[in-house]
């Protein structure tokens, strides 16, 4: 027998049995994409992003080492899901949803660049000179999933994606209030426009409040143990003990410690005074020790950057001579297009401006296969230099 949907007599017991109720979510096309009892309204936006095109290339995506053949170290696949676990945690306890929390932090990175935030901070560079408008990741990441492919997503999940920014911390996360989609829309643009306006923003929820700070949550300590994988630092005993801690399960287990006992029954998120002055101080530890570390800084600046450079300028003369030949036709237009049409997303190409169109192919690129392009494009240049195993 062929199930295309529950009868009547079984989908009255579930919803009986499960005090199944509609959680409100909001979405630009309300006639679609409605909630049922085996696929609630968040599992739904859990689903579209998981199933997203985009979302294998986590795989691939440099957290903060570049150029290691080390699978030990690790990529942003593994740091969303450690985003989602360390929220799912925390809002169980806190009786938030778990479905959403789930949604905003698998989603949260899907428009990270390839090579961390050094990619992040080349690409921008040259797109604000091309246009003088800003990327940034999270901002992106709503691109990815609610422009580049129309999946209409809920409004929570895109608020709390580009709200997410785990640059910056906060000892107290008060949602806003009365969000709707014409407010996230002009939101969504002045991030573009605004330098440094994405820092500013507070999520609308509870549960994208949490999945913000544990997106610090999850790097802290877990960069540190990468660092040492990776021979940037010896061991850890530069950094301080404290009520904090300073390995990576005494780190994740202090904070939800002291966000649930400071936060449980409350209308905000919060961490205690003591505990907040030393996540930041952690913070800072490992921009010091680690991310402006001279190893890492001189891979990011001596070869990563030039080939940001040159592959943008390429691939735009590319799109402007009409070269179908080009990769970012074959790769990246025609790959669009194809799965914009299950979701009538229109024209690409078309509807995009070509500043914005090589922004989002080189968005879209794991770290490898911006290496291979860049040879693709330059056989000549000089090998990239990978850190072995051994």
């Amino acid at each position: 027998m062929k199930y295309n949907s529950l009868s009547d007599n079984v989908n009255n017991s579930i919803i009986k049995d499960l005090n199944y109720k509609d959680e409100g979510e909001i979405r630009r096309d309300k006639n679609h994409d409605k909630a049922n009892v085996w696929r609630p309204a968040f599992v739904r936006d859990i689903e579209k992003i998981l199933h997203s095109p985009y979302y294998n290339r986590y795989c691939d995506k440099t957290q903060v080492f570049s150029l290691y053949k080390n699978d030990d170290i690790t990529r942003r696949s593994l740091h969303v899901q450690l985003v989602s676990r360390i929220s799912r945690n925390i809002g169980r306890i806190l009786k938030l949803n778990l479905d959403l929390i789930e949604a905003i932090a698998l989603g949260h990175d899907i428009g990270h660049t390839p090579f961390g935030h050094a990619g992040e901070k080349y690409l921008n560079n040259i797109y604000n000179a091309q246009t003088g408008r800003y990327f940034n990741h999270n901002v992106h990441s709503v691109r990815v999933l609610d422009k580049i492919f129309n999946y209409n997503i809920s409004l929570q999940t895109l608020d709390g994606i580009i709200c997410h920014n785990g640059e910056i911390e906060l000892s107290k996360y008060e949602p806003k209030s009365n969000l709707s989609f014409d407010k996230f829309d002009e939101m969504f643009e002045n991030c573009y426009t605004q330098k440094n306006y994405s820092s500013k923003l507070v999520p609308s929820t509870l549960e994208g409040c949490v999945v913000r700070i544990c997106d610090i949550i999850a790097y802290i300590g877990k960069d540190r143990q990468d660092a040492i994988k990776a021979r940037i630092l010896n061991d850890d005993n530069i950094f301080d003990e404290g009520n904090l801690g300073k390995t990576n399960a005494s780190i994740i287990n202090n904070m939800v410690v002291s966000i649930i006992e400071n936060s449980y029954g409350k209308d905000y998120i919060k961490i205690d005074e003591d505990m907040f002055l030393e996540l930041s101080k952690s913070k800072k530890d490992n921009y010091e020790h680690i991310y402006f570390s001279k190893d890492v800084a001189k891979t990011n600046e001596t070869v990563i950057a030039p080939m940001f450079e040159k592959l943008y300028y390429h691939l735009l003369d590319d799109l402007k001579n009409d070269k179908k030949s080009s990769p970012i036709f074959s790769h990246h237009i025609d790959f669009v297009n194809y799965h914009r049409q299950f979701y009538n997303g229109g024209d690409y190409k078309k509807n995009t401006p070509l500043d914005d169109i090589v922004t989002d192919y080189i968005a879209s690129m794991t770290d490898d296969y911006l290496v291979d392009l860049f040879a693709y494009f330059y056989p000549k240049a000089k090998t990239i230099e990978y850190k072995p195993y051994f």
